[in-house]
């Protein structure tokens, strides 16, 4: 706030004490809304003039200026450069004490602690050392000026208009950005002060215990600017160049540090109790990896499921909520590497949050290098970690039988309903249809067609006791991408309580493979695996049971499914009864977020 009123101050309306003749001053040229525009300015301005700075302002603009001179200096050169047309008009003369963090040079340590160049000084080299190539590459942060109080002298109406003539188009729009934030305008950002501008200030004014003139004087400026960025009080804002992963922005350094590199992310983690995470993404690759990147990306635990998703050529974006974070990742192809970076926040924090997210996206700056993609042999592997990240997990997994040529499936409906989605082999989403009266079974379907490798054949003819069946099914819950078959026989064709829906099997199935399909040795299927558990009673090893080929039938002809049946009792090799087991199979997942 302080450095905002600083910068919008009039300097004859600010009473301050020099306390020598070598105070330094600054010839103010420019100011941009983000670093890429104020960077690209900067470096255009430095191509032809000395002494070109770039500070950042509390304002979350980012300032442009020669110096340090004498104020004398500043003024010479002001009139000078004027008259030759190569600033622009509304360039003034600043004490600096506005200024913050320093963007250009790049890697410079901050000008505003130096002395004032004199005429006859060569202009300081700030340009980095070099970096021998086995070197690690280090990651610089550029440390926040204190804040500078200002003393503000009190304003006319008329002294006020005045003063708010010297704002540049930049810095007028932000004002009624502010004034939009604050609740009291509703009308077009375009820099012009007209009625409706006019009764916005009124109306802030008055909310605020100023006296109402419908202009805003200095004082006031920095008061409402102040309220706008109390919204980055305590995150930190610094500006960060990651070397390593070739990324300069801004980051919220009061909550977040680098905790490591492991490619493709560069780790920014939680410092504090709030569940705030940024990567940064770097790679070499292109339009292929970045799409194999975006697929990746989406099974993460940090990318919710909920949320909007585009995938260009050149570049993807990714947003997902629940009930704990908000996420964000952009990421795009530049110069042969993939660079971006993700945002998780916590939930129920969106006003903060889009301001954060908008100042990171303002920032960032793709710089030369990326992550190594050299693997870390030495380092823990594990199938449930990808680059140091959580792999997405459902809350459980199940087996299904192909019901149809649609892509339809069957299987038991105990806790379908307590999903927040469903997926089909792994990659289609998928919706609870139906489920029968009893909650025995529950009907599947994919939002868009698929075309199985089989669909269920319905065997009409009873089977015997103790004939061989076979059960296909994903019996480690989708850790294998293909299913399990395994081989038994019948025990009994009802329960142990007389329930006659169900037949009695000896088998050794896993939890994972309820749901899937009971065959014959014609490959015709005569049910539906069910769990291994009876409520709290423990059954001998090798006790199961499944839902009987009638059950199926009923159900699925109550669902409009057409049904195929035969009553063929030959019998096929077992290794071709696993073929035809494993194609009626697939796989269901249960999602919570």
């Amino acid at each position: 706030m302080t450095r905002f009123a600083a910068l919008l101050g009039s300097i004859s309306l600010m009473a301050v004490s020099h306390a020598s003749a070598q105070e330094a001053a600054w010839l103010q040229i420019e100011a941009q809304p983000t670093l890429n525009e104020a960077q690209f300015r900067a470096q255009a301005y430095a191509s032809s003039m000395p002494e070109v700075n770039g500070f950042a302002l509390s304002s979350g603009w980012y300032a442009i200026a020669l110096g340090p001179y004498s104020e004398e200096r500043a003024q010479e050169l002001r009139r000078e450069y004027l008259r030759t047309g190569r600033i622009p008009r509304d360039s003034y003369v600043s004490d600096g004490a506005g200024y913050g963090q320093q963007f250009w040079p790049v890697g410079a340590i901050n000008t505003r602690n130096q002395a004032p160049i004199e005429p006859e000084s060569p202009q300081i080299d700030t340009t980095l050392p070099e970096v021998a190539a086995d070197t690690p590459a280090p990651v610089q942060v550029t440390p926040a000026e204190p804040d500078l109080e200002p003393i503000f002298v009190e304003e006319t109406p008329y002294e006020a208009r005045a003063n708010e003539s010297l704002l540049t188009r930049q810095e007028r729009d932000l004002l009624q950005i502010a004034l939009q934030w604050s609740g009291h305008y509703n009308g077009r950002i375009d820099g012009a002060f007209g009625q409706g501008t006019r009764n916005s200030m009124a109306s802030w004014q008055a909310a605020n215990g100023y006296e109402v003139s419908g202009i805003l004087t200095t004082r006031q400026r920095a008061d409402l600017m102040g309220q706008y960025n109390a919204v980055f009080d305590g995150l930190g804002f610094e500006l960060v160049s990651d070397m390593e992963a070739g990324i300069q922005m801004e980051l919220p350094l009061g909550v977040v540090a680098l905790k490591d590199h492991l490619t493709p992310f560069a780790h920014y983690d939680a410092t504090t109790d709030m569940p705030v995470q940024v990567l940064l993404i770097s790679q070499p690759g292109d339009s292929a990896t970045l799409g194999g990147l975006y697929e990746i990306m989406q099974t993460l635990e940090v990318v919710p499921t909920e949320g909007p998703r585009s995938l260009s050529r050149n570049s993807f974006t990714l947003e997902g909520a629940n009930e704990q974070i908000t996420s964000y990742t952009q990421a795009s192809i530049e110069n042969g590497a993939i660079k971006g970076f993700t945002l998780v926040w916590p939930a129920g924090d969106e006003a903060r949050r889009s301001r954060v997210l908008d100042r990171m996206k303002a920032s960032f700056t793709a710089l030369d290098g990326y992550l190594s993609t050299a693997l870390d042999l030495d380092a823990t592997q594990d199938i449930d970690l990808v680059s140091g990240l959580a792999v997405r997990k459902p809350a459980f997994t199940r087996s299904a039988l192909w019901a149809d040529a649609q892509g339809r499936v069957v299987t038991l409906a105990e806790g379908l309903d307590s999903c927040a989605s469903l997926t089909i082999d792994s990659d289609y989403d998928a919706t609870l249809v139906a489920a029968d009266a009893n909650g025995l079974l529950a009907l599947i379907a994919p939002t868009q067609p698929l075309a199985p490798a089989a669909r269920a054949i319905l065997q009409q003819v009873p089977p015997r006791l103790q004939s061989e069946i076979a059960v296909g099914g994903y019996s480690f819950g989708g850790v294998l991408s293909a299913p399990s078959v395994t081989f038994g026989h019948i025990e009994d064709m009802a329960s142990l309580t007389g329930d006659t829906r169900m037949m009695r099997l000896n088998i050794a199935t896993t939890p994972a493979d309820a749901g899937g399909p009971v065959v014959d040795m014609s490959g015709a299927v005569i049910g539906l695996m069910m769990g291994d558990h009876d409520g709290d009673r423990v059954l001998p090893d090798g006790v199961r049971f499944a839902v009987k080929e009638s059950e199926i039938e009923a159900f699925l002809q109550s669902q409009g499914v057409a049904v195929e049946t035969t009553a063929d009792v030959g019998r096929m090799e077992a290794e071709d009864l696993r073929y035809v087991a494993s194609d009626l199979t697939t796989l269901v997942e249960c999602w919570q977020n």
